[in-house]
Formats: structure tokens, C-alpha cells, sequence
């Protein structure tokens, strides 16, 4: 079961929704617009509010409906985590958009959502102070995941080995921004 479900949450993670809404709308491609990345922030900038909010949403629930089907399935915490875990990747490296995908924020806000709430919550505040105060929303980002670490770790340590997973794969898929945000260069809203 754990294998199926894995294998589900990639197709799943897969589906991007940014590049899926872009099309629909005849909006220009999120991976080759903006700041070249499928995910709600870029879709903010070139789409509007509504498409980014739609994005937004899908992203979460490709990240939530995996961990959730892993439990109705009876499956542990730790396979839940790796199961969503799948779904991410899936949003990073979408099979059906030749493996270019986002950066993966949303859809493990999702995965979180579903394995342990209050920490999905602390990143969402995390995340939505450090955007406040700085308009820079990969900088919410690279604040919001690792804090997430200590709380699962506390409450939910057989989560912690994927959930650290999850956070190199992220702080990676901002590394470009990483340099922008030392250089100066980043983007703002």
C-alpha cells in the first residue's frame, strides 16, 4: 500500500497547478515569466489574485490529500511524511511538465496541514510575518520551513527525518534566491 500511495502522490504532486491555470486563462507561462516559477507568488505577478489563490489552493492539497488517504490507509506517521514527501517532489519535479516544476512551499504546507497541524500553522504565521515585514516571499519561505524542524521534532519525532528532507529540498530549490537575496537583487513586492 505504502508504494501505491507514494507512487500516487508523485502523479498528484505532479499536476501543477500554476502551469494547468496559466493555460486555461491564456496567461503567459509561469516557468519562462516573472521570476520562472510555477507556484502562487509567480502566479500573483502574472495572472492576478484570482489565479494565484486557485494555485495556491491546489498546491495545499496536493500536499494534504496524499497524507491523509496514507492514514485512512492505517499507514505510520514517518509513511505518512515520506508519502508526502512524494507529493512534493512531484510539484518540483512534475512528470508531465518535463520535471520543471515550483519550489514546493505550498504543497508541503499541505503535506504539513496533514501531519501535524500546529506546525503547518507556526510556518503559515512564519511565513506570512516575514512576507509583512520584508515583501519577499522566498525569504518567508526559507524562514518558514526550517522552523517547523523543532516543533516536529519535539512532538512528532518519527516525522523528522522526511520533514529534514523536505526542508534541504526546499532551501535548495531557492538557492538562485538565496544569491539574489545576498547580492541585493531579490524580488520584492
Amino acid at each position: 500500500m505504502f508504494w501505491l500511495l507514494a507512487l500516487l502522490a508523485y502523479l498528484l504532486g505532479s499536476l501543477s497547478f500554476a502551469i494547468v491555470l496559466s493555460r486555461l486563462s491564456g496567461s503567459p507561462d509561469p516557468r519562462s515569466s516573472g521570476s520562472g516559477n510555477a507556484g502562487a507568488t509567480n502566479m500573483l505577478r502574472l495572472a492576478g489574485r484570482k489565479l494565484a489563490i486557485l494555485t495556491l489552493l491546489g498546491d495545499l492539497c496536493k500536499g494534504l490529500l496524499p497524507v491523509l488517504l496514507a492514514q485512512l490507509a492505517g499507514l505510520g506517521l514517518q509513511e505518512q511524511a515520506w508519502i508526502g514527501l512524494c507529493a512534493v517532489i512531484g510539484h518540483l519535479f512534475p512528470l508531465y511538465f518535463c520535471f520543471k516544476g515550483g519550489k514546493g512551499v505550498a504543497t508541503a504546507a499541505g503535506m504539513l496541514m496533514g501531519l501535524y497541524f500546529p506546525a503547518a500553522l507556526l510556518a503559515i504565521a512564519a511565513w506570512l510575518l516575514t512576507f509583512y515585514l520584508t515583501r519577499t516571499s522566498s525569504l518567508a519561505a526559507l524562514i518558514a520551513t526550517p522552523l517547523t524542524l523543532p516543533l516536529l521534532a519535539w512532538r512528532e519525532p518519527e516525522a523528522l527525518l522526511p520533514i529534514t528532507v523536505l526542508t534541504v529540498l526546499i532551501v535548495w530549490r531557492h538557492r538562485s534566491n538565496l544569491r539574489d537575496l545576498f547580492a541585493g537583487r531579490e524580488r520584492h513586492f
